[in-house]
């Protein structure tokens, strides 16, 4: 759609002959003799553009500037003056206007200056939807789950988001680890700046201070230009450093300095650099262990766990596999453009039933997988891979009342899991609950509905 253009000036035959020009660019133009029959256009159907004269009868043009910056500031306003005007046009730049063109007037200068006007907005757009984009796609609350266990994870992120402190985010690989963190920065007060991930198991052991913390030209053999570190690349915004227990011990003690004294010292400089960003790191390893093995500092692992959010396995929320399950079926059939609705009850069943040692990630290539075999309206077991035929064989859904639904399914899952686990704690509710991620007065009632004997 043609950009709308409204010119504003007093004087007929600069109106016709700046519409004239701009029409022939294919930009949609409207016309205005004076400031108050420009501002009621304006207010009935907002501009793009307003090109208006300064020194207008009824209503001036720096008068014209200040109402259409307040009631519509997505219109740009570039001013039209007289040479011996330039100082009126400057403090019309200082109110808001976008840019200014002297009389006589330079159609071609005027062109150029329009296109790079429409440009800059095209970016500000793209830049503002992209953003809105990312404040979506991590917002905690498209973190996929209803279990408690992720509901208390849901609160966690909510309140460290809008603080400052270190957080330590702890599970098995592929249960999301990154996803948090990318939440917790983008709910934040430093959503506005950058998010850095840095997996810390990736980088070569000799380069590592250098890729944190930059280096200066000639500081080691081929650091032929000075290099910005990730900590500084980041200023302003969120670090993410995965597999943190993989940084090397020896420089373990220059991350608690940057973290503690918020400051770092490039390769081949003696000058600390101030920073200001936010620490969110991630495990899959035991750290206290760690430090009880010696291979991590025990005053980095308090420093990084000022709040830790330990993410449940997917063993221990099986109510969630079914809405993670469709949720991955929902990206990837539109991505693919099938038309799938969703899974034969065979297919959830096996879905429930298996034992996911790789976790989210696994569920979601299984998911994937299955799309682009799938040529039916449902998933079924045809569709999968051959383990998941097996699982459907060890866990029938036939009873004597023939086949169950899939809310029948998941609630023998439940039972028959929740047996298993109070079974290895000798009875123990307490441990049990612990080992489940729920409270003791929830695990009471979800035996009670699945009909599991309390005593």
């Amino acid at each position: 759609m043609a950009e709308r253009v409204l010119v504003v000036d007093d004087e007929q035959i600069i109106r016709e002959s700046l519409g004239f020009v701009l029409k022939k660019e294919g930009y949609h133009v409207d016309e205005a003799g004076n400031g108050r029959e420009a501002l009621a256009k304006q207010e009935a159907a907002p501009y793009d553009l307003v090109i208006t004269d300064i020194e207008m009868p009824e209503m001036r043009g720096t008068e014209l500037l200040d109402r259409i910056t307040q009631r519509t500031p997505q219109t740009f306003v570039m001013i039209v003056t007289a040479y011996g005007s330039i100082e009126t046009a400057v403090r019309a730049l200082r109110q808001g206007a976008y840019d200014y063109i002297l009389k006589p007037i330079d159609f071609d200068d005027l062109l150029h200056r329009i296109k790079r006007l429409f440009d800059h907005r095209g970016l500000l757009l793209e830049n503002s939807l992209l953003r809105q984009e990312l404040n979506r796609t991590y917002d905690f609350q498209n973190i996929i789950g209803q279990s408690e266990s992720m509901r208390r994870v849901f609160e966690v992120i909510k309140r460290v988001s809008t603080s400052e402190g270190t957080v330590l985010i702890t599970g098995k690989s592929g249960t999301g680890k990154e996803l948090v963190a990318r939440a917790i920065h983008y709910n934040g007060n430093r959503k506005q700046k950058r998010f850095v991930a840095i997996n810390c198991g990736a980088i070569v052991e000799t380069l590592f201070e250098s890729e944190l913390f930059g280096h200066k030209k000639g500081s080691f053999t081929g650091a032929t230009t000075d290099k910005e570190g990730l900590f500084k690349v980041a200023e302003g915004g969120s670090v993410f450093l995965d597999e943190v227990s993989e940084i090397p011990l020896h420089l373990q003690v220059k991350l608690l300095r940057a973290i503690e004294q918020k400051e770092i010292n490039p390769v081949g400089m003696t000058d600390s650099i101030k920073i200001d960003i936010r620490i969110i790191a991630a495990t899959n390893k035991n750290l206290k262990k760690e430090v009880e093995e010696g291979r991590f500092r025990e005053d980095l692992f308090y420093r990084l766990n000022v709040v830790e959010i330990d993410l449940p396995s997917l063993s221990e929320r099986p109510e969630d596999v079914p809405l993670l399950a469709q949720h991955f079926l929902d990206i990837t059939k539109n991505q693919m453009g099938r038309p799938i609705r969703g899974f034969t009850n065979e297919a959830m069943n096996a879905l429930m039933h298996y034992q996911w040692k790789g976790e989210v990630r696994e569920l979601e290539n299984v998911i994937e997988r299955a799309v682009i075999f799938c040529d039916a309206e449902f998933i079924g077991l045809e569709h999968m891979p051959e383990s998941f035929r097996r699982i459907a064989m060890e866990h029938p859904l036939e009873t004597h009342k023939g086949q169950k639904t899939l809310k029948d399914a998941v609630k023998l899952f439940e039972r028959s899991y929740i047996e298993q686990v109070l079974t290895r704690y000798n009875r123990n509710k307490e441990s049990a609950a612990q080992s489940l991620g729920v409270s003791l007065s929830s695990l009471y009632r979800k035996m009670e509905e699945l009909d599991i004997p309390t005593r």
